[in-house]
């Protein structure tokens, strides 16, 4: 039996035995301890009735304050017992000022306690970046790479790894693991589809890389992206991810981000004016006669007068490449002449 079931039972007998003390006196002592008896039996029954509820209920206040409890940050926790410490120093000063007065009563200083404590706490913690000198010392960094969903789902962090280019510790938060399985249990099948590939990645990458689960989380914040900067804050971890809007905010919180995307684009072979292609065009462009061909990473190529060789292969020369907002775009011209001799064609 549970320490709360326990307490319930006897909260039960105690109930019972209060109410048997507003009981009017019995017609002899005999029968006033059956009604005592009875009655506490009764408390104990209901209680026993009970007892599961209340169990239920306390495991789940239990574990909220225990959420609570680890994320409250040393620093707050010094703020309020500072701000509670200046509240009763003034408190005193002002009942022993205040006990002069005729129309002074004992309340007054539980009051004017309570109104000056939550003034005073209220005020430090609002303010706890002031205390950072003070208390328990921070939280030491711990470094890392912490990845998120959409890095793992992307797959190509298994080859990088297993490559040898992630050297140290990969951090996965509890959070990103449980957002996986949302997924992988979710009822649209190319939902279930990504959360099944996420959690296969993982468990690949688990036999290549030194991979941890960090258990960490916090009521306070509700979204996955202001979750993994929080964590990557306070654990000094770089934040690897493939969203280009969290990266964007954690670079603007002072975070290391490594973006595979960003490292993909930066390791692209640069094509120079003179290069030879063969590629496929694949759509008609803006300007008349222009054709659309497209590299296997995605980069467009637009071709002059490639209308023609739309839907078949063809060799084409480089003639420019610009770099945009959107990212590398190439111009090239169909090769009439062939290519030079000893002259390597690129693959597209």
């Amino acid at each position: 039996m549970s320490a709360v079931r326990l307490l319930t039972l006897l909260l039960g007998l105690l109930l019972g035995w209060v109410l048997s003390r507003w009981l009017p006196p019995a017609a002899s002592p005999s029968a006033q301890l059956t009604n005592i008896l009875s009655l506490m039996l009764a408390g104990l029954l209901a209680a026993f009735l009970l007892s599961s509820l209340a169990e239920r209920r306390w495991v789940g206040v239990a574990e909220r304050l225990g959420r609570w409890y680890a994320a409250v940050s040393p620093r707050t926790v010094t703020a309020a017992t500072f701000g509670l410490v200046i509240a009763l120093l003034v408190s005193v000063l002002l009942s022993n000022l205040l006990g002069s007065v005729p129309v002074y009563r004992w309340w007054w200083n539980v009051v004017i306690t309570l109104v000056l404590a939550l003034f005073f706490v209220t005020f430090a913690v609002r303010n706890a970046e002031a205390f950072s000198g003070f208390g328990p010392p921070p939280r030491k960094k711990q470094g890392g790479k912490l990845i998120d969903s959409n890095i793992i789902i992307d797959g190509r962090i298994v080859d990088l790894a297993r490559a040898g280019f992630l050297d140290g510790e990969l951090i996965v938060p509890g959070f990103v693991l449980r957002e996986l399985q949302l997924l992988a249990d979710h009822g649209d099948p190319q939902r279930r589809s990504r959360g099944k590939r996420g959690l296969n990645v993982l468990e690949e990458l688990r036999q290549v890389a030194n991979l941890r689960v960090e258990d960490w989380d916090t009521p306070e914040l509700t979204n996955v992206d202001d979750k993994l900067v929080r964590l990557a804050r306070e654990s000094g971890a770089k934040l690897m991810t493939n969203d280009s809007n969290l990266s964007k905010i954690a670079k603007l919180h002072g975070l290391t981000v490594l973006s595979l995307n960003e490292a993909a684009v930066a390791l692209r072979p640069q094509l120079q004016p003179g290069d030879v292609l063969t590629v496929t065009v694949s759509k008609g462009g803006q300007q008349a006669g222009q054709g659309v061909a497209y590299l296997d990473d995605g980069t467009m190529i637009v071709v002059e007068d490639g209308q023609k060789l739309r839907g078949r292969p063809a060799r084409v020369v480089v003639v420019n490449n610009v770099q945009t907002n959107v990212g590398r775009m190439i111009f090239a011209k169909p090769d009439k002449d062939g290519a030079k001799e000893g002259e390597a064609e690129q693959p597209a």
